[in-house]
């Protein structure tokens, strides 16, 4: 009886271990058909809808906004900067006083400079009269009686009728006219040069008062254009010196640019410059206004290249209005030139695309009742911006198309 009991509980044990070995190796298989089975379903990530809206295909000029106009403001006088009137930043008008150089000394040489030209047309006024007295000289005696008595005097003492004393005294006084005649003309000649030389010395002291009251209105430094304080070089107390004298080289007091129209300074390679023309649009994207654009027009396109690193680029402006001041010099920017747009058209993801050997175009869009779950359609594709594809044939809106990778 007891080793019937026994038999019996080994059969049991036998028989729970072949159950569970058949449950396990059943498990494995329900496993391994999962993993070998198709798999049809798409990743929602991998995904994306046809859908409307705008694409333009351009070339993109990367640099920073300058303005139009640009001065560099220096001082026609040397001198020490003794108020400045405007900061970096602020606005000015054509004409406002921007800084003033001390003007004591310019002050002191306007004063000595009119000086001189009173001395001078004082000595231009001394000369003229005593030109006028040696003229009155000059014209006083009467040559034509004089010769007239003494001729005849010569007569009447030949005739006998007159004394020789007296005859004597006529061509005396005819040859004394004569003499003061002839100095008195002389005399003319010296005094005319000295009313030209001191009319020369009246317009020399004229030229030296006029370029004194000249530099002291230079020291009053006015705004050139209407703009901005880009820049500010000097602070009271500062030398300054003229630009007259040391010309490139004299003290640049402040940098001011015209902001109402700006324009981005960017390049464009060689392979995309010939699809640009002046007064093609752009829209410009700064940095500091990412959710921005500006519309602008190409304005310039360099006509000769420059090579960097064996890539030959081109610089091109594209000009942009700026009548409120948003966009500041220096700032970085992107000016998108537009060289063809399409609006309201089908768009996809590039990413989308398939290409076989003939470098035909396809996409892949959901379908469950396909092995793979997926299966491809040709689609014709228009313009492209390297991130969204125009769709001419082959989808419709809403459909879904399956990324690659």
């Amino acid at each position: 009886m007891i080793r019937n009991d026994h038999k019996n509980r080994r059969r049991k044990r036998r028989w729970f271990f072949v159950s569970i070995t058949f449950l396990t190796f059943t498990i494995a298989g329900w496993v391994l058909k999962a993993t070998l089975k198709p798999h049809r379903t798409i990743d929602p990530a991998l995904l994306s809808t046809v859908r409307r809206g705008d694409i333009a295909r351009s070339v993109v000029a990367t640099g920073r906004i300058e303005p139009r106009v640009k001065v560099e403001v220096k001082s026609k006088a040397s001198g020490i900067v003794k108020k400045i009137y405007v900061e970096q930043g602020e606005f000015v008008r054509q004409g406002q006083v921007l800084l003033e150089l001390d003007r004591e000394q310019l002050e002191a040489r306007v004063r000595e400079a009119r000086a001189n030209l009173q001395a001078a047309q004082a000595a231009e006024q001394a000369a003229r009269a005593n030109y006028e007295r040696t003229r009155v000289q000059a014209e006083g005696p009467d040559i034509p009686f004089l010769r007239a008595a003494f001729e005849r005097a010569q007569e009447l003492y030949r005739a006998g009728l007159l004394a020789r004393a007296a005859a004597d005294e006529a061509e005396k006084a005819y040859q004394t006219a004569l003499n003061q005649q002839r100095v008195a003309q002389r005399n003319i000649a010296v005094a005319e040069a000295e009313i030209a030389r001191a009319r020369a010395q009246v317009a020399q002291a004229q030229a030296a008062l006029e370029q004194a009251e000249e530099e002291l209105r230079n020291s009053t430094i006015a705004s050139p254009i209407d703009g901005v304080v880009l820049s500010r070089h000097v602070e009271v107390g500062d030398a300054v010196s003229s630009i007259l004298v040391l010309g490139s080289q004299a003290t640049l007091l402040m940098t001011l640019g015209d902001i109402s129209e700006v324009y981005v300074r960017g390049k464009v390679d060689e392979t995309d410059v010939g699809k640009i023309y002046v007064g093609q649009p752009a829209r410009i994207v700064v940095e500091a206004f990412r959710d921005s654009r500006f519309e602008g027009r190409v304005t310039h396109i360099a006509p000769l290249g420059v090579e960097d690193n064996n890539v030959i680029t081109f610089e091109v402006r594209v000009s942009i209005h700026n009548p409120g001041g948003l966009l500041r010099p220096n700032m970085s920017a992107n000016a998108e030139i537009v060289l063809e747009e399409r609006r309201n058209v089908l768009l996809i993801p590039e990413s989308a695309l398939v290409y076989d050997r003939d470098g035909k175009r396809y996409v892949e869009v959901p379908d469950p009742a396909t092995e793979r779950g997926r299966r491809r359609i040709p689609v014709d594709i228009g313009i492209s911006n390297g991130v969204q594809a125009e769709v001419l044939r082959g989808l419709m809106e809403g459909q879904q198309v399956i990324l690659q990778g």
